[in-house]
């Protein structure tokens, strides 16, 4: 499949995305049962991922939406910017932050330093992809979805350019 200027092939099946956030609902449903949870799911990515995996959950929670970035194209600017912040009513509460990818885990970082400084109870991160061979954050993923590679990916709210995000399944470059 052709996205933008980039060819593209299958890489993980709409039924192999379910069975990862089900099983990460339940995770997070189990650790929260007892907490006060505001889920942040950073925009834009993870809307797709975030709607999915908030729709199984068995705890309340609330939801704010926040925005960072640090991608062009298929790379990292290394520039992390805020388009809309973490909600400063989480004091003393649990926040989960819902990323699509964590691969380098700086633009995490720097997004953890900003919602510590709101003194929340908790702080997790989940991940829908994480890849190991790239981080280079001092901090954990709490909930890994599916570890990959360094393989570029779109679909299922990532994007290409911003083409691929409605895509139902992950597809993989295949053009390199």
């Amino acid at each position: 499949m052709k996205i933008n200027d980039r060819e593209f092939k299958p890489y993980i099946t709409e039924a192999e995305l379910d069975a990862v956030v089900r099983r990460l609902a339940e995770e997070i449903s189990r650790d929260y049962r007892d907490g006060n949870l505001v889920a942040c799911p950073i925009l834009t990515g993870a809307f797709m991922f975030a709607a999915d995996l908030l729709r199984r959950l068995t705890v309340p929670c609330e939801v704010d939406f926040v925005r960072y970035t640090s991608y062009c194209g298929m790379s990292s600017t290394g520039e992390v910017s805020c388009a809309l912040p973490f909600p400063t009513g989480v004091e003393g509460r649990d926040v989960l932050i819902v990323e699509d990818v964590v691969d380098t885990g700086l633009s995490m970082q720097h997004m953890l330093a900003e919602v510590q400084a709101l003194h929340p109870r908790s702080v997790r991160v989940c991940a829908l992809f994480f890849k190991p061979g790239a981080f280079k954050g001092g901090y954990k993923v709490d909930y890994v979805g599916r570890e990959i590679g360094n393989e570029f990916i779109v679909g299922y709210g990532l994007d290409y350019n911003e083409r691929g995000r409605n895509l139902p399944e992950v597809m993989v470059v295949s053009d390199k």
